[in-house]
């Protein structure tokens, strides 16, 4: 396949659709052949503007296009599984923004499709692409932290509901809040940087006190009050991990705090601890470690670029389709982090902590 351009379809026109557009449209060995959407005039302008020649307002006719052979799904998670299942069925390779799904039936489906059909199926978590995590995840492997015991995650907005009265705010159409939106980010950050280690138990809470009031959102509307807001505005989870560490997982739409829209992690090490805080998608001076120097304490704040963010993920995908080399890409790892969501709401609704491990 690396003598032909890989032939792509992008399902969806809101940010995840136009990001992966944009990324993919940026590639010399990629041809986007299809675009598919609700609002026509998104629709017409974005196909026009990236030299589009398929355009449809249903999925279901975008994966019946002559020569396709991957598709980028950017759609409300409800559909997640629908297009993957359909698209792999049919042979063509997926990538699929995150989450992978609403729970841990429809991401198990996509994932043995993935495993029969022999496709890759990739799921996008952008945000492991950051220079500064980047920069981290080399200093873990270094071993400059030792052995990282416990890991705090947070991803908080003071007033950040998401299309208040829209698909984010109904459970059946989203899976739930910004625990399964925001909280899977940062649930992929600490896995990532931890090395993977496996979750054996999970005790969560979730709250829902702004969102069902109307408040929250910088674009307040009619449809904010009462059963249109169906999920929680806050999370906050506890999970300990096998060989002993523990993570912490913080995460709101909507809260009493500093304004902004913050996200980070920290970590503390048998020989060192780093932190990343990142205050309104900044990626200048985020990333702090902790050390001894000569006994005494001490501060480095190494210099991080900016990273690829998306870009990097789709340059990821397009690799491997090319590379032929697929059996180890079937969304086995963003299964893993559903999985974890699944148990955190479990508990949540429980009361109870919720074992995934023994």
């Amino acid at each position: 396949m690396n003598d032909q351009k890989l032939r792509i379809g992008v399902v969806g026109l809101g940010f995840a659709g136009r990001t992966a557009l944009e990324a993919f449209s940026e590639l010399p060995d990629v041809e986007v052949l299809a675009l598919a959407g609700l609002e026509k005039d998104t629709l017409t302008s974005l196909g026009e503007k990236h030299h589009v020649p398929h355009l449809y307002e249903k999925w279901e006719d975008l994966l019946e296009t002559e020569g396709l052979e991957a598709v980028s799904i950017g759609t409300p998670t409800q559909l997640h599984a629908p297009i993957a299942l359909k698209a792999l069925e049919k042979g063509l390779h997926v990538l699929c923004e995150k989450p992978l799904a609403r729970t841990v039936a429809e991401g198990t489906a996509m994932v043995e499709a993935s495993k029969k059909a022999g496709k890759v199926l990739k799921v996008i978590f952008n945000h492991r692409e950051r220079g500064d995590v980047a920069a981290l995840k080399h200093q873990i492997d270094e071993g400059q932290l030792g052995r990282v015991y416990y890991a705090k995650a947070h991803w908080m907005r003071r007033n950040g509901i998401p299309g208040m009265g829209g698909w984010f705010t109904n459970r059946e159409l989203s899976g739930g809040g910004p625990l399964i939106d925001l909280g899977v980010h940062i649930l992929d950050l600490a896995l990532h940087l931890l090395g993977e280690p496996q979750v054996t138990t999970v005790s969560a809470n979730t709250f829902a006190e702004l969102g069902p009031r109307g408040k929250g959102s910088t674009v307040p509307n009619a449809n904010t009050l009462g059963s249109a807001f169906e999920v929680e505005d806050l999370a906050t989870a506890y999970l300990r991990l096998q060989g002993g560490g523990a993570l912490q997982l913080e995460t709101s739409w909507a809260t009493y705090r500093a304004p902004g829209d913050n996200f980070g992690i920290e970590l503390f090490g048998t020989d060192g601890g780093a932190k990343i805080e990142v205050q309104n998608y900044t990626t200048v001076d985020t990333l702090r470690i902790f050390t001894d120097v000569g006994g005494v304490p001490a501060e480095v704040k190494p210099a991080t670029g900016a990273g690829l963010g998306h870009r990097a993920v789709v340059q990821e995908f397009v690799r491997i389709v090319q590379s032929g080399d697929w059996a180890a890409h079937n969304g086995s790892e963003a299964l893993l982090r559903t999985e974890v969501i699944d148990a955190c709401y479990a508990s949540a609704k429980a009361g109870r902590e919720v074992v995934l491990h023994d």
